[in-house]
This record gives C-alpha cells, sequence and structure tokens, in this order.
C-alpha cells in the first residue's frame, strides 16, 4: 500500500523501499536510502522553480517566492549534500557513485534543457534526451539502489534500473500531456505552464509535425509568454494542439514505455512487492496530476 500512496508525489523513494523488497531485503538500511533519493528530487525542484521563475508548486508557494532565491539555493544545495552524507552512512561507495551519477545526469540534463528554451525546433531525440537526463535516470537508480542492498545479481539489479528508467519516462510523458489538457484546478497551475518557459514538450512536437502552422504561432509565445494570460487566446491554442490528436500519441508512447517497465519486471521473482511495482505503473500511467 505504501508504493502507490499519495498519487506518486513520493513515488521515487517508494521504488528504494520496493527494490529492495523485490529481492527480499530484510533490514531497515533502505529507508536511509529512501530519504537520500527524496532529498536529491526535492533539491531538483527547489533549484528548478528557480530556473523557471516559477510562482507555485503543486498550489502553494515556491519555496522562492516566500523565502527569496539566496535562501533557496542555499536550501537546495543543502539537501544535495545532506543525500550524500545519508547514503555514506550506508557503507557503500557504490551506492554514493549511483547517486552522484544520476544527480550529474539531472544537472547535464537541465542545462540541456536551458540551451534549448524557446527553440520551436526541438527534435524528438532532443526532447528525449532530456527526459532520460532529467526524469528517467533518477528513477533507474532509485529502483537500482535498493535492490543493491538485497542481492549482488547484477541481472536483478538491471531490471529493476529498466524498470525504473522506463516508468519515468512514462511518467514524465504524462506530466507532458497533462500540462496540455490537464485540469487547472487538480494540478494547481495553469495549463500550458511550460510552453510559459520556453520548453516544448513532446506533445507540442507532435503537434507541430502534424500542423507546421503552429510552429510560428508556439514560437511567437515562447518569445513572449504574456500572450498565454489571456485566457480566450489560451483555450483557442490549446483546442487547436488537441486537434491534432497529439495528446492520444503522448498516451500512446508513454503506454509503450509503460510496458517496457513491465517487462522488465518479469524477470524477478513473482512477490507482493514485484506486484504492487506493477501497479504502480497504472498509477502513473492513468494519473490525472
Amino acid at each position: 500500500g505504501h508504493l502507490i500512496a499519495g498519487g506518486g508525489k513520493r513515488l521515487r523513494p517508494m521504488l528504494t523501499l520496493a527494490g529492495a523488497e523485490v529481492v527480499g531485503y530484510q533490514g531497515t538500511r533502505h529507508h536511509k536510502l529512501a530519504a537520500a533519493v527524496e532529498f536529491i528530487h526535492t533539491a531538483t525542484l527547489v533549484h528548478d522553480d528557480i530556473i523557471d521563475d516559477a510562482d507555485l508548486r503543486r498550489g502553494k508557494m515556491a519555496v522562492h517566492s516566500r523565502w527569496g532565491n539566496d535562501v533557496t539555493v542555499l536550501l537546495g544545495d543543502y539537501l544535495y549534500i545532506k543525500s550524500m552524507g545519508l547514503a555514506l552512512t550506508q557503507d557503500s561507495l557504490d551506492v554514493v557513485r549511483l547517486l552522484c551519477d544520476v544527480t550529474l545526469r539531472m544537472i547535464e540534463g537541465e542545462l540541456y534543457q536551458l540551451t534549448k528554451t524557446g527553440d520551436v525546433d526541438i527534435s524528438e531525440d532532443d526532447h528525449f534526451e532530456i527526459i532520460r537526463r532529467k526524469t528517467a535516470y533518477l528513477f533507474g537508480g532509485a529502483a537500482e539502489i535498493g535492490c543493491r542492498l538485497g542481492t549482488s545479481d547484477r541481472d536483478r539489479q538491471l531490471a529493476l534500473r529498466e524498470y525504473g528508467f522506463n516508468l519515468g519516462i512514462a511518467f514524465q510523458l504524462v506530466d507532458d500531456a497533462l500540462d496540455l489538457a490537464g485540469d487547472p484546478a487538480e494540478l494547481g497551475k495553469d495549463g500550458l505552464l511550460d510552453l510559459r518557459e520556453g520548453k516544448l514538450t513532446w506533445p507540442l512536437i507532435v503537434a507541430c509535425e502534424r500542423d507546421p502552422g503552429l510552429q510560428t504561432v508556439l514560437a511567437t509565445i515562447a518569445n513572449d509568454p504574456a500572450l498565454l494570460d489571456d485566457p480566450t487566446r489560451r483555450q483557442r491554442l490549446q483546442r487547436r494542439l488537441l486537434k491534432t490528436g497529439c495528446i492520444q500519441a503522448t498516451q500512446a508512447r508513454a503506454k509503450a514505455s509503460a510496458d517496457a517497465a513491465r517487462d522488465a519486471l518479469m524477470s524477478l521473482p513473482q512477490t507482493p512487492a514485484r506486484d504492487a511495482l506493477m501497479t504502480v505503473v497504472a498509477v502513473c500511467v492513468d494519473r490525472t496530476r
């Protein structure tokens, strides 16, 4: 039950806990590792909100909106270091290396995304490279870390990594779809927030391929995000985007990644923990926030 509580808000540490349980780990060290993973994720959100100049996070004031950028940057740095300190208490440098690796990939993904801000010519390959670095590697690492406590079987570790990696891609694609077609009241934020920040997500890339005239429209908005402050203009754009079938295409791509995540689990023994991980896939794909 703890694996799917909270609608996915604490999914990454849940993967660490489940990764340990699915291979029969009986100790408690995975709790600290799960906390370390959550510290890393929270640090990225704290810093991302500054970079994106986002005032809200899940319907509430972002940290920098309340306390300012100087305190917020230091808080994010503190959370990163705290996560490594927690990992070091586990007497395993391999775990620290893995956490460092996924954190480095996330930062590289953020830097790469910044180079693509406002670029309406971004390719699907470029966008998926951002997804892999900013989201999928952390999901994969979170699942693998827990598994490492319970077994030295490299095949099982790689199976959990593959599961988490594909789950992360599916999770991000659903996020992209919700940004365009989700209920703002349920999401706690306005629609097309990514476009306001100059980011072309996969649904928007697909929509431009199917309706080339949209590229000029999106370029204009990327250069002047205030245009989306007009509700009529925003709704008209959303209707045009949805008409291309980009949401259905995104959902299909997310389902393919979800299926790959399920396939990766099939090499592991059937246990309640594995069944719960299967359920997590469905929760991620079918969520509405």
